[in-house]
């Protein structure tokens, strides 16, 4: 049986596993901040982290089906979600005309508000982030997103839409050259997208 990252004995003598650790950390730090910002806005994590994706995301990605795919939910937590979203006004269903039952989703003026203030979560995160020197923001770029794509192809995380799920990324044998054949240009590695809105699934 394999030692748990979290043994201490065998996390001190891993540099593998302490990298496991270090994420969980982070991880833990996301979750504490998304806590204070909906405590701040009498608004529960989730409701928070909808609204943040209705700001920056097209109208196709605003309905429920899609919404529980995102966050690994199913679609009538999701609709809870929703029905209490309305209730607050923060957002508004536009029912579609050749379907009754399916709507778009779309945030109120009181909404944007809210989610622009939000948005701004994370910020705490990055600031030691951009410290770093050049060379070692692309290698942590490049090695989360290896680590996001390796868990979306394990199915634990679903819908990712970054260059390396995406039908107009190619990349030679290392993956170390990368093609976007959507805008005919090679990309560099600070170039790699982790959410891009012409992104189409291979």
């Amino acid at each position: 049986m394999k030692k748990s990252v979290f043994d201490l004995d065998h996390q001190n003598a891993s540099v593998e596993s302490r990298i496991v650790a270090s994420l969980e950390r982070v991880s833990q730090a996301f979750r504490v901040l998304l806590w204070n910002e909906s405590k701040e806005f009498s608004l529960s994590p989730i409701q928070i982290q909808l609204l943040i994706f209705l700001l920056h995301h097209s109208d196709e990605k605003r309905k429920v089906s899609y919404l529980a795919d995102e966050f690994n939910m199913t679609k009538a937590t999701i609709s809870d979600t929703v029905k209490t979203l309305v209730q607050k006004q923060l957002i508004s269903k536009e029912y579609e005309p050749h379907d009754t039952r399916s709507y778009i989703i779309h945030l109120t003026d009181k909404g944007k508000d809210v989610a622009e203030k939000t948005s701004l979560f994370a910020k705490q995160i990055q600031v030691p982030i951009d410290k770093l020197h050049e060379t070692d923001k692309e290698n942590l770029l490049l090695s989360l997103l290896e680590i996001i794509h390796h868990l979306n192809k394990a199915g634990i995380i679903t819908i990712q839409r970054m260059c390396f799920t995406c039908h107009f990324y190619k990349s030679n044998e290392n993956v170390q050259a990368h093609f976007c054949s959507l805008m005919n240009t090679k990309l560099a590695d600070t170039e790699l997208r982790i959410d891009c809105t012409e992104h189409q699934q291979k």
